[in-house]
């Protein structure tokens, strides 16, 4: 009986040993494991930090609200615009600092719809620029860089800007070959230079693809092939396989990557807990994109420069839609807020 017992008690820690092993086989990768992903995590946010601390740039507003705001509104409890300002101002250019913004569009975030509306802003439309007069709009960013941009875009649409995010094309380059490229339908064969003006460097063919920061980069720029408008809904749609792309598993393993790509090439006047605010648009897999476009015509004025005269009923529902986004009041043709009065004397 003895015997018996001993051989049953040594099967039975023999087992137990077996089962620790396999326990230890499992607990000490899973444990590396975790210990890894808070450690990146970790490392991920420190990074994430100290490149908003670094590309943060106030532009001297009075609290940093817009002056159609009766109060300062912020993204994590509110409805926000945010202009953003693409300029090509890379060390080549050497404007020093007086470079024309290339790009201007600007987006409504919504909280309880959890959308995005992005209005696309020709960079040839005339309007009028405060202390300097009627003129392109892309002048601003020259006279007086975002904060004049900043302006002008709130003279012209009536909307609040509430945040400005200015990018050089060195980081729309290195964000999109950070994530390896974007799938996109190119619609015509281009021939353009390169973002150091290298020329015959991009050369695309129409069809579906996959492009690299400079093909996309030049496929956004170019205006040889279509006209103004028709550009300001390519960027509108490149930015939308942008953000669809970068919200993908690959490519958050990346985000590290992507958060110096941004942070070297990028001011804003977002501090780093405003921007993490901007996290939960990010993680709605059924994030809506919404594109607006003003439409109007080109024509060439008394300076003999050519221009982008923006239908006035255009603009007006341009406002009106941006305007409502935000939970503000919609207003007239004329600029005028609807009340009971105005609505039933249109």
């Amino acid at each position: 009986m003895s015997k018996n017992r001993e051989n049953i008690y040594r099967v039975r820690n023999h087992k137990k040993k077996k089962r620790k092993k396999r326990l230890l086989f499992l607990i000490i990768p899973l444990s590396l494991l975790l210990i890894g992903a808070a450690s990146y995590g970790i490392y991920v946010y420190n990074t994430a930090q100290e490149a908003a601390d670094d590309s943060y740039e106030g532009i001297g507003r009075n609290g940093e609200k817009s002056k159609l705001r009766d109060e300062a509104v912020t993204p994590i409890e509110d409805n926000v615009s945010v202009l953003i300002i693409g300029v090509d101002d890379t060390v080549k250019r050497d404007f020093k600092g007086k470079s024309r913004s290339d790009a201007l569009m600007l987006a409504t975030f919504n909280k309880q719809q959890k959308d995005v509306n992005i209005l696309s802003i020709p960079r040839d439309s005339y309007v009028n620029v405060p202390d300097y007069g009627f003129t392109k709009i892309n002048h601003a960013y020259f006279y007086g860089g975002p904060k004049k941009t900043i302006e002008t875009v709130e003279n012209f649409l009536n909307v609040p800007v509430d945040y400005y995010v200015r990018l050089n094309f060195e980081a729309f380059i290195e964000i999109i070959d950070t994530i390896g490229g974007i799938q996109y339908d190119v619609p015509f064969a281009i021939n353009e230079l390169d973002s150091n003006d290298n020329p015959n460097a991009v050369q695309l063919n129409p069809g579906y693809q996959t492009l690299n920061g400079e093909e996309a980069l030049a496929l956004a720029r170019t205006r040889k092939y279509d006209s103004d408008v028709e550009r300001g809904k390519r960027q509108q749609e490149i930015i939308k396989t942008v953000v669809k792309e970068a919200a993908t598993a690959s490519s958050i393993l990346k985000v590290d990557e992507l958060i110096k790509a941004v942070g070297d090439n990028m001011s804003t006047n977002l501090s780093f807990n405003e921007m993490k605010s901007f996290i939960s648009y990010g993680l709605n897999n059924s994030l809506a994109i919404n594109t607006i476009n003003l439409e109007g015509t080109g024509t060439k004025l008394n300076d003999g420069l050519w221009y982008y005269q923006v239908d006035e009923q255009s603009r007006s529902a341009a406002e009106n839609q941006l305007r409502d986004h935000l939970n503000f009041q919609t207003t007239t043709p004329n600029g005028q807020e609807y009340t009971q009065e105005t609505s039933e004397n249109l």
